[in-house]
């Protein structure tokens, strides 16, 4: 079996806090959260961790850039249900050129020290061109707290 490698955040990395609450309709037949949804709920948590570091929508479209998801990789580890309030935590892991992983970890908003699902989201910026284009520095900054963001080789 495959499983997300799972990491934590650096202590100098922010962390970006989104909550959501469960849906009815966001079940399936089983009582619990449909998978797909997660990423939904995932995806949700990245758009509000990019717009804490200063990259919300409006700032994305102005400067012609879009975030282009090329792999997740999710790891299932507990049921949601109808009215749980999820807490999902989002952190850059690692930069390379032009590509960036963040990490999520998902987890009852009243019980945070049990996970109901971690991903591991590969992405790529892409430029004005709709081309890959070099992950910017202050979006490096931005996510990782800091001006020092070394490379992944």
């Amino acid at each position: 079996m495959i499983h997300a490698r799972h990491t934590s955040p650096l202590p100098t990395t922010p962390v970006a806090e989104t909550t959501i609450g469960v849906r009815t309709s966001e079940l399936d037949s089983f009582g619990h959260v449909n998978h797909a949804v997660y990423l939904n709920y995932f995806e949700h948590a990245r758009f509000e961790a990019l717009s804490e570091a200063g990259f919300s929508w409006d700032v994305l479209a102005e400067r012609e850039w879009a975030i282009f998801v090329v792999r997740i990789e999710v790891d299932y580890l507990a049921e949601a249900t109808r009215g749980d309030l999820l807490l999902i935590r989002t952190w850059a892991d690692s930069f390379r050129r032009t590509s960036m992983i963040l990490a999520q970890e998902m987890v009852r908003a009243d019980d945070r020290s049990s996970a109901v699902a971690r991903a591991r989201v590969t992405a790529v910026w892409i430029g004005p061109n709709r081309k890959p284009m070099r992950v910017p520095e202050e979006v490096r900054a931005g996510l990782s707290g800091s001006d020092e963001n070394s490379l992944e080789p």
